[in-house]
């Protein structure tokens, strides 16, 4: 028996066929990401328009069709299931949620509603250091399916479709016009729209950045409630945590956050370079997050609800991802323009909503949208360089552990204010100098793993993204 397939053994006995079924589908996609097989005729600038912007992929990218709709724009979203669907909590900051608000998408009393628990504050703690309380990062969890059927239903008026795309097969661009075949549910569809948005995320042929984080876990019941670090507290939400050093070439890493009463959502990630993670990479994470569970977390746990992706991260060392047509934006993960440490997802969309959306408006209106970016920070041009070295973790298996436990130390000397802007991506330039510095002066090997790591070209890029930020 191979490794995978004691991993895929392990998985079912955990949770079940579907479980395992779900994970090889998601093998097999990857492997066959969409290409254009069967291109549909390119359209000209007479062409006629079925719609403004094509939506393609939807989740939580649904919520950008509120928001065009709310710009006057006609909406079709196609989705391989149904559109608009979760089955977990999201986690974000008290800010980053009232930009729905803002945005249309619900008002004071039903964000009230869909908000199903709030933390005193979240921790960070690595493997043989301290503890690091945090405030006001990632504090609140809200119920995602609410969120989206509310989403869909207030994007109905303005949608021209809303369809389930079996197959996608191809675009093509040309006089302002975008053309887009899918195998639907009864046949092929041809339509022709200004603009395409791209949220297919990991799949998307354009997800083209170079880190990757394969993520696992779901939504738990049964897990042992207390104060102590391995007991779950329901006013404690855990933002990173690891309770080995590195195994196997990766720092795994949990991320635990409390929902309803009884709930935790949690995950288990680590960071490799694209190139290296292959087939079956999240099977063995979820064998790996059966059999280390006990170690996060006590008690007699059950899966109710399994979440996992692929997660793109870009580092700012190389290229960003980049769409392949003026007539079409990448958002979400295929633009991989969030945080590569604790802001994708969910928190990076909420900030992405209203550039993104101009973005795409100036897409429809007749500007070149291979460069129009959603929320980018500048400090990610730091932070980006940080997980890179995640990825590639020094030969000594506790040093990784000890670096970061440096860093956060010294963040937690900073005070809350830095500490919880360096998390939700709003530190200073001059505070990431501060924080670099400053964690150099406790751990001076980190020069040479530096080195080691992105070699004098990385090094460069990533000195002049944040002397970037430091202009700016």
């Amino acid at each position: 028996m191979t490794a995978l397939d004691e991993a895929r053994a392990r998985v079912r006995d955990a949770a079940g066929d579907e479980l395992v079924e779900r994970l090889e589908h998601l093998d097999r996609s990857r492997a066959s990401r969409p290409r254009d097989d069967r291109p549909p005729p390119a359209p000209d600038a007479r062409a006629a328009v079925d719609c403004d912007v094509a939506l393609v992929g939807s989740g939580l990218s649904t919520l950008y069709a509120v928001t065009l709709a709310a710009r006057g724009l006609k909406v079709a979203v196609f989705d391989r299931a149904r559109a608009a669907v979760a089955h977990r909590e999201w986690n974000a900051s008290g800010p980053e949620l009232r930009r729905l608000v803002r945005a249309g998408i619900t008002d004071d009393a039903g964000l009230e509603e869909m908000i199903v628990s709030r933390y005193d504050h979240g921790v960070c703690r690595w493997h043989g250091g301290g503890t690091y309380p945090v405030r006001d990062v990632l504090d609140h969890a809200i119920d995602a399916s609410t969120l989206l059927t509310r989403a869909r239903e207030r994007a109905r008026p303005w949608a021209c479709a809303s369809t389930t795309a079996r197959r996608w097969w191809a675009t093509a661009a040309r006089g302002g016009r975008v053309a887009l075949r899918f195998q639907g549910a009864e046949g092929v569809l041809d339509l022709v729209a200004r603009a395409m948005v791209d949220a297919r995320g990991a799949s998307s042929p354009s997800a083209t950045a170079d880190l990757v984080c394969p993520t696992v876990g779901g939504v738990l019941t049964g897990l042992e409630e207390g104060d102590a670090p391995e007991q779950m507290n329901p006013r404690v939400g855990d933002i990173l945590v690891t309770t080995e050093h590195v195994e196997e070439g990766r720092q795994h890493i949990w991320e635990g956050f409390p929902g309803r009463a009884g709930e935790t959502t949690v995950y288990l990630f680590f960071y490799d370079r694209a190139e290296r993670v292959g087939d079956g990479a999240l099977m063995r994470l979820y064998a790996r997050f059966f059999a280390r569970l006990g170690r996060y977390k006590r008690g007699d746990a059950r899966l109710e609800r399994a979440t996992f992706g692929m997660i793109p991260g870009w580092s700012r060392l190389t290229p960003a991802p980049r769409s392949p047509s003026p007539r079409v934006v990448l958002v979400g993960d295929a633009a991989a323009r969030q945080s590569p440490l604790t802001y994708c997802g969910f928190g990076a969309t909420l900030r992405s909503l209203d550039p993104a959306s101009d973005a795409i408006v100036r897409v429809v209106e007749g500007a070149d949208g291979r460069d129009a970016a959603v929320d980018d920070a500048a400090v990610h041009a730091a932070t980006g360089a940080l997980a890179h070295m995640i990825a590639s973790p020094p030969r000594d298996p506790a040093a990784l552990n000890r670096l970061l436990d440096a860093a956060f130390g010294t963040l937690h000397e900073m005070g809350q204010e830095p500490f919880a802007a360096l998390l939700r991506d709003e530190m200073s330039a001059r505070d990431i100098v501060r924080f670099l510095s400053q964690t150099s002066v406790k751990v001076p090997a980190v020069y040479p793993e530096v080195f080691r790591v992105l070699g004098a070209r990385g090094v460069g890029r990533w000195g002049a993204g944040i002397a970037r930020g430091l202009l700016g």
